[in-house]
This record gives C-alpha cells, sequence and structure tokens, in this order.
C-alpha cells in the first residue's frame, strides 16, 4: 500500500513547481504504464460463441481499453 502511495506523490504534479518530482530530479516525464488483459480469440473459440458474438466480444472489450485511456489521461492532467 505504501509504494501506490509513494508512487501517486512522486508522480503529482505539484503547483508551486509546474512540476512532478520525478521530472525535476530525472529530467524526464513519468511514463504511466496501464495493463489491460483482453481475452484472445483462442479463449472465446473455447467458449464457443457464435461468429457474431466473438466480435461483438472484442469491439466493447477494445472500447472499454479506449474508454479507460481516456479516463487515466483525464486522471493524470
Amino acid at each position: 500500500m505504501l509504494s501506490f502511495a509513494l508512487h501517486v506523490y512522486r508522480t503529482a504534479v505539484r503547483t508551486s513547481t509546474g512540476a512532478t518530482p520525478y521530472t525535476l530530479v530525472y529530467r524526464m516525464k513519468v511514463l504511466m504504464l496501464l495493463e489491460v488483459e483482453i481475452p484472445s480469440l483462442r479463449v472465446l473459440v473455447d467458449f464457443k460463441l457464435e461468429e457474431v458474438e466473438k466480435v461483438k466480444v472484442r469491439y466493447e472489450q477494445l472500447n472499454l481499453i479506449n474508454k479507460k485511456r481516456i479516463a487515466a489521461i483525464c486522471h493524470h492532467q
């Protein structure tokens, strides 16, 4: 739990300096890695979904990733 708190503290922009402590120390921006898991088509085939359902599930998952990415960008600005 402490590691998450330290990560947030080090990557949050300070209003007094306009930069993060990480940026001030390493002179580069922080790269925020997001981990998203999408089941492969092989996994979907194992569930024996119909072809239309496979495409629909894949499309919904890709839209969910896009929404998460936009939310993460908005949250970090």
